[in-house]
This record gives structure tokens, sequence and C-alpha cells, in this order.
């Protein structure tokens, strides 16, 4: 190392100075490594939820409800301007000179090619979403189940570039910038300044050594309530989904014996990937699983209208452009059951998730420029996004304008589209059997994941803990998403979201002061390098 870059490293190790070693206030017991408070507080509050939820399963629908209409009538304006700001925060800093930062410092090398890099962040982003929602969402909107976007009239041309434009926007630009927040603080604290690799340690150049004590302890523990609760719900629509395809397929009645029964073979599977670790496990399902999902949105795009697909992709972007700005509107909305039914539940949803989603690709993108790191976890999965929902979108609605199959009618169950717009195409069954198989391994990646990064989190930032303590976690996800079946009932569906907003308001307002802080962190690091001539 050079005299300057020796220069460079000191000055960074004084402003970040800390006698705390990752895991020194953490508990050895019964095989685990567990720090105190945090595992014990966040264990303990999601043990007596699942004991709650299925001892009174009708007070636990009641109280998730509840939570979430409340959130609903005072907070959705939080939700829009808080996604919203964090997005053009990403944009800023990408495009600033901060952006030629690289992570880990400037002679780390990336751990992972390109491809499995963008495999393994996508596959843990959205992959249980894409397949429950990928059809059912462009339906749901053009048919006017639960409401229109911007309230235009069901069945029409225009609601038919909105049912495209508006999904892409959920599942665009907005909740990839939350993850990719997160991720970046995560990586640049813990890569470039020496901290644990904790949520907490995002928040340093507000609160210092703080951080280490009840502050620090909270943000963790909000931190792994809210993951928990994102994860459960994507978990419950998995097996809602793998339940409901498998009834369709073999003829098995769907019930809620049957969810629960999946979502234990499944934690099970999730179990022995947690077992063989991030490169065996994790990776390997991840590049199985593109591989997979690429053949799954071919077969789609050459035995739909693949005039129409080709159309709307184009469509799909304009559609985006034009829709964005009304979309993320918070005033005098006419749409406001749609909106609060789709637009804050997929905020709040992301939310929640960004501890998970941001810390896993904090781990494996060491290497990466900062401009590198924004450019793919913003722009790729947006392009991904729009392919994807645009293929089985127009497909599904194509159909129902033709008034081909069961969906003509509109949607009697969410899980059920995608089965339904596949048995009009040609080999059903085989094409169903692939999705059933992909919703299963995108649940093991997304519970396997999951575990990860929570028991990252509870471990006190060390990576290097009991493959027990992960497991642990990855029981507890699967107790959590069995609760919320179990307490929703028949309104499962509703109880999942209800999970997902109640846990994502608290976090939403760490991360918009994540935000902040990490700002502050880079500016300086920008003004250390600069002195040093390391960039410009």
């Amino acid at each position: 190392m050079s005299g300057t870059e020796t220069a460079a490293a000191d000055i960074v190790d004084s402003d970040y100075e800390t006698d705390y070693e990752a895991g020194q206030d953490n508990v050895n017991a019964f095989g685990l490594e567990m720090h105190n408070p945090v595992f014990f507080v966040s264990a303990i509050l999601i043990i007596a939820f699942v004991l709650l939820s299925l001892i009174f399963p009708h007070l636990s629908r009641v109280g998730l409800e509840g939570t979430k209409a409340w959130t609903l009538q005072y907070f959705d304006w939080f939700f829009v301007i808080a996604t919203n700001l964090v997005l053009l925060f990403c944009v800023a800093i990408a495009i600033s000179p901060m952006g030629k930062i690289r992570l880990g410092g400037a002679e780390a090398k990336p751990e992972f090619t390109v491809v499995s890099w963008i495999a393994m962040l996508f596959s843990a982003g959205v992959g249980i979403g894409m397949l429950f929602y990928g059809a059912a969402e462009p339906v749901a909107y053009y048919t006017d189940w639960g409401g229109t976007p911007l309230n235009v009239e069901a069945r029409t041309p225009e609601a038919e570039r909105l049912a495209i434009g508006a999904t892409v926007f959920h599942w665009g630009l907005t909740p990839w910038a939350v993850y990719a927040v997160i991720g970046l603080a995560l990586a640049f604290f813990s890569f470039n300044k020496g901290l644990p690799l904790t949520i907490r340690s995002a928040f340093y150049p507000l609160l210092g050594e703080r951080i280490w004590g009840w502050p620090g302890h909270l943000i963790d523990i909000l931190a792994v309530i809210a993951t928990l609760f994102g994860l459960a719900t994507s978990l419950g629509f998995g097996a809602q989904q793998a339940a409901t395809g498998i009834s369709y397929l073999f003829g098995v009645q769907v019930s809620l014996t049957s969810q629960l029964l999946l979502i234990l073979v499944i934690s099970g599977l999730a179990i022995i990937s947690v077992i063989r670790g991030l490169d065996g496990g994790i990776k390997l399902l991840s590049n199985i699983n593109m591989a997979l999902a690429a053949a799954l949105l071919a077969f789609v795009f050459l035995a739909g209208p693949t005039m129409a697909i080709f159309k709307g992709f184009g469509t799909a972007v304009a559609s985006y452009a034009e829709y964005a700005v009304p979309l993320s509107d918070w005033t005098d909305r006419e749409d406001r059951i749609w909106y609060h039914g789709w637009t804050i539940f997929y905020w709040a949803w992301w939310v929640s998730w960004s501890p998970f989603v941001g810390m896993f690709i904090a781990r494996i993108s060491r290497g990466r420029t900062i401009r590198q790191f924004l450019t793919v976890v913003l722009i790729v999965p947006v392009i991904v996004a729009i392919i994807w929902f645009t293929t089985f979108g127009v497909t599904a609605v194509e159909q129902v304008k033709d008034g081909v199959g069961e969906l003509q009618a509109g949607i009697s169950e969410v899980p059920l589209v995608l089965f339904q717009m596949l048995e009009n195409m040609p080999f059903p069954f085989l094409a169903s059997l692939l999705a059933i198989i992909l919703l299963i391994i995108f649940f093991v990646t997304s519970s396997d994941s999951g575990s990860l990064v929570i028991d990252t989190i509870t471990a006190g930032g060390r990576t290097d803990s009991p493959v027990a303590q992960r497991i642990f976690w990855a029981v507890l996800q699967g107790l959590v998403a069995a609760a919320l079946l179990v307490g929703g009932g028949a309104a499962a569906l509703g109880t999942l979201q209800a999970g997902a907003i109640a846990s994502g308001l608290p976090f939403t307002v760490v991360l918009l002061v994540c935000c902040y802080s990490l700002f502050k962190g880079l500016m300086s690091e920008h003004r250390l390098l600069r002195a040093q001539d390391d960039i410009e």
C-alpha cells in the first residue's frame, strides 16, 4: 500500500474509531451465539405473536386488520413521500462524484460474477411475488378487482395501458431504491469503515458510540421484526399459490392444513439449504431459479400472444413514464380503495423487506463501486420487471378480452390466476408444474436468505455464527407465516398484507433517517479521498 493510501486508511480509522467488536455482547448457550438483548427481545416478541395467533386466531385477525386500517387512514401519505424521497436520494448519489467510491476500498475485488450477483439479489428480492402477481395484478387492474388505478373505467383501452404501467410502477424503481439504500448503507459502513454488518452501523455518523446501546438495539429489533413479517407475508403467498397449483393440477382440495403442510415441508428444504451455506445453497438455487424462470418466461412469450406482448413492452415503458407521477400523488385520490389496497400495501411490504434484501445484497456486493451498485440494483430489476409483467400480464389480459377460459369472468382467487392462464396454453400441465417448482425454490431461497440476514443482525454483526442459529430463524419464519395464515382464516390474504403494513410503518422512519446518515458518511469519505487524490 502506498503512503497516500496508508494515510487515508489512518484517517478513516480515526473517524470511526471504536473499541466495540462485533459480537462482544453475545451470549453463548445451547450451541447458539445470541446478541443480548437483540436476539432475546426479537425472539420473545415473535414467539409471543405466534402463540397468540395460534391460540386466539380471531383476536389476532382483528388486531392486525385494525392496525392496518389505522395505518392506512393516518399514514398513507407518509409511505408515499418517504419512498419518493428515497428514490430521488439514490439517483442523486449514483450520478454524484460519490458514485466512484468502491465498496470495500480501492483494491477490493468482487466475490461473484455479474450473472451470479444479479441472480442472487433478484431471486432473493422478488421471487415469489413475481409468480403470485405476475398475471393476477394486471388482470385485477383491468377488470376492477379491488378498484382500478386512478379510477379509470374497467375493461377499456386506458385500463389496459394502466394495468401494465401500474404493475411496473409497483415493482420498478421505488422498491429497489428502498432496498438499495439499506444495502448501500450496510456495505459502506461495514466494508469501508469496519463496523459490524448490522442495521445499527448505518447510524454511526448520527449516534456515534450510542449505537452500541439501546438506540442501536431498538433499530436492530425493528429490523428483525420488519424482516420476519415481510418474509412471512411472502412465504404465506407462496404457500397459498403452491397449494392452489397442486390442487388445480392433481385435484387435491386446498385447505389451511395443506398450506401449513407445504410451509413445513418447504421450511425443511430451506433448512437443508441453510446447512449447505451460501455457495452450496443460495447461490446454487438462485442460478437454478434464474434458468427455470427464464424457461417459463420464454414459454409464455412464445406460446402466448407474442406480437401483442412484444408491442406491450413499449407500451409498458411509456405507461410507466406517463403515470408514475400521478400514481405517486397522495392527495385527493379518487381511487382510494385501489390506492390503499395496492400501492400502500406494496410500499409497506417493500420497506419491511428492506433489511432482509438490503443486508443480503450488501453481503454479496463487496468490490462494486457505488455507481455500479446503484445502477444494477435499480435498473436491472426494472428491466426484468417490465419483461416479466408485460409477458404474463398481456397474456392474461388478452385471454380476458378474448373471452378465453375462466379468466374472462374476472378473478375468483388471486393464487389461481397464473394456473388459469397457463391452462389455456400448450402443455398446461408441464407449465403449471414448472411454476410450482419455481415457487418452491423461490420459497427456499427467500427463507434461507432471510435466515442469513436475521442471524447476522441477532448475532451482533457476526457472519460466522453457528448453523443452528440460522436454522432457528428459518423455523421461526415458517411459524410466523403459519400464524398469519391461521389468524387470517378465509381472509388470509388480507391478514398477510396487514402484517406487512403494520411492521413496515416504524421501519419507514428508520429508512429516512438512514438516508441522512448515509449521506453524511459518504460526504465525509468523498472529502477524504479527494484530499488524498484517490478520486477526482
